[in-house]
């Protein structure tokens, strides 16, 4: 059994993906194959659309994008705009391997829920990423602190008026595309989950199609049982933070995380979820 949240294990879940006979495919491309395709994803399948959420410790980033490209796998990095994830050298040396650089944005909090400078907080820093990758795909930070959604951000505007093409949450078929998401530090974190959540996640408890390690993902992908539990679309993201082999910052994650947890679960019942 492979220590979790390791940049071992991570690779070890990538190969394992690509066993099976997944191809990965950056948030852009899937998007830009879907505008071209009359299909219904616009995607041949099998394929991971991989996704990563730079929200703190940009450094972990430039690992897991350096093992991508070993591998032969091109990946899509959100970065926010505080400064642990904003480390300009590091979005430069993610973008020189091929990787997708794309705008984490949480403007509604930033702004506290005004709409016209939260808009102008995007529009700024939207051209700053730019700077480091013609930026068309954009994904929302969840925030969980924050009473601000993100996305309501779109309530007035279209982010397609900045030249954007795509934010998961909005425009990916999770009917069709089964979400993978390493939120809480766990395969099964929706539980624990403000805003990193589907509403088909619910259906996929039903169906049995939970994981909880990432060894489990793996042993499905090796073992068969895949093709009923992930299917053939999958969107797999994850918090390049956690990973690790460093032992002190692997044990700093885990017992940061897992309080973080208790909180989640204070504000989830606050809300009544």
């Amino acid at each position: 059994m492979n220590k979790d949240f390791t940049l071992s294990t991570y690779r070890s879940l990538l190969e394992a993906f690509l066993q099976a006979g997944y191809r990965f495919l950056t948030f852009e491309a899937y998007c830009r194959q879907k505008q071209k395709s009359s299909a219904q994803d616009g995607v041949s399948e099998p394929y991971v659309i991989l996704r990563h959420d730079v929200d703190l410790r940009a450094a972990n980033s430039l690992l897991t994008a350096q093992i991508e490209h070993q591998l032969g796998i091109r990946a899509s990095y959100y970065f926010r705009v505080i400064e642990q994830s904003n480390q300009p050298d590091i979005i430069r040396a993610i973008a020189a391997l091929g990787h997708e650089i794309g705008y984490h944005y949480e403007d509604m909090s930033i702004a506290q829920g005004d709409v016209p400078k939260a808009l102008a907080h995007f529009e700024k820093w939207l051209g700053y990423f730019r700077i480091f990758y013609p930026v068309v795909t954009v994904c929302m930070h969840g925030a969980p602190a924050s009473r601000y959604d993100g996305r309501d951000l779109w309530k007035t505007k279209s982010y397609r008026d900045f030249g954007i093409i795509g934010e998961p949450y909005f425009d990916v078929d999770f009917n069709s595309v089964f979400y993978l998401t390493d939120t809480g530090r766990e395969w099964d974190g929706y539980r624990v989950s403000v805003r990193d959540k589907v509403k088909q996640q619910e259906e996929w408890i039903r169906q049995g199609r939970t994981f909880h390690s990432t060894d489990q993902i793996i042993d499905s992908l090796a073992n068969g049982s895949y093709k009923r539990q992930l299917g053939n679309a999958v969107m797999l993201t994850t918090h390049p933070q956690r990973w690790t082999d460093n032992p002190y910052l692997w044990t700093k994650e885990y017992l940061s995380q897992s309080a973080k947890n208790i909180v989640k679960r204070i504000l989830l019942w606050a809300k009544g979820y």
